[in-house]
């Protein structure tokens, strides 16, 4: 048996997920109060001087700080059955092929749980991603486990499955934040260019 390991905004997508859940699920009087705020930090990422994972944390805080679990977790079964038309062709293809051999398949991602979970249950692939922290039922704001990307992606994939159990590993990634999930791998596809 083998693994496939992908991960989700554009990759298995043609568009980033993250931002639009944010804006579907945070009450529109925190967007209007936080964004001013934020400002700074989006200018810093979109110059590269800071990465995603900080911004994407600073931005969850803002977004989740306090709210409902279960509010946010309804909101996220709601997006995650809008995710289909976003998933790329070559990636519905791939995912079919894997599926087909009977290969597990695990999404390695630095979105959501709240609609990452859902998505995933329903087409019966296996999970490692973000979680939303929460206490006595509101959410914190913060990750349980911090933020799953870069070293992270490899970490938790190396903690959750034993690799030489596999005949062989296939990953699958698009951005630098994939190198080291990339690295795991026998076959890898950047980009869905097979990396030599």
């Amino acid at each position: 048996m083998n693994i496939a390991l992908f991960d989700f905004d554009g990759t298995i997508t043609e568009t980033d997920s993250y931002t639009p859940f944010i804006y579907f699920s945070a009450p529109k009087w925190r967007i209007v109060i936080c964004y001013p705020l934020l400002v700074p930090l989006i200018l810093l990422y979109k110059l590269k001087l800071i990465g995603g994972s900080r911004i994407r944390t600073v931005v969850s805080y803002f977004c989740f700080f306090k709210r409902s679990q279960k509010t946010v977790w309804a909101q996220g079964k709601e997006y995650a059955s809008t995710l289909d038309s976003i998933i790329k062709p070559e990636a519905k293809q791939r995912l079919a092929w894997h599926k087909a051999q009977g290969d597990v398949i695990v999404i390695v991602s630095a979105s959501l749980d709240a609609y990452l979970t859902p998505w995933c249950e329903k087409h019966q692939y296996e999970l490692i991603c973000a979680t939303l922290a929460s206490r006595n039922g509101l959410l914190t704001g913060a990750y349980l486990n911090g933020d799953c990307s870069a070293d992270e992606k490899a970490r938790r994939v190396k903690q959750s499955y034993q690799l030489d159990s596999f005949e062989k590993v296939y990953a699958y990634g698009d951005t630098t934040e994939d190198k080291q999930l990339l690295a795991l791998a026998d076959e890898a596809y950047f980009c869905w260019n097979k990396v030599s």
